[in-house]
């Protein structure tokens, strides 16, 4: 974990809710379910461009709010009958501190 990012900790973003973190190339939701997982994927849908870290996280999903496309916060694929993918990137989590790789920030920027 040499040289990762801290972005906040586990009880800065609600349970079952997200926040934002910026990055060159815009915004990158992070989310904690309700059983305090942490992850992290761009906050685009691929659909219409919803902001997805303003959608409903139920289980280990967060389902976009303009359009209801629901998405796997672990591999970022949409389920059900729609097709897409968001990207995800790697979170570690450290006596409840937040970390991101810097790489991962400056990689959503290409």
């Amino acid at each position: 974990m040499t040289n990762w990012i801290e972005i906040g900790r586990v009880t800065d973003i609600p349970q079952r809710g997200a926040r934002c973190v910026n990055t060159p190339a815009g915004k990158i939701a992070v989310f904690r379910t309700a059983d305090n997982h942490i992850y992290a994927i761009e906050n685009r849908c691929p659909h219409k461009g919803g902001p997805l870290a303003e959608g409903i996280v139920h289980g280990a999903s967060v389902t976009c709010p303009l359009h209801n496309w629901v998405f796997d916060l672990a591999s970022g694929e949409a389920q059900g009958a729609d097709e897409g993918q968001v990207r995800t990137f790697p979170i570690d989590v450290v006596d409840g501190r937040i970390f991101m790789a810097p790489e991962v920030m400056m990689e959503a920027a290409e």
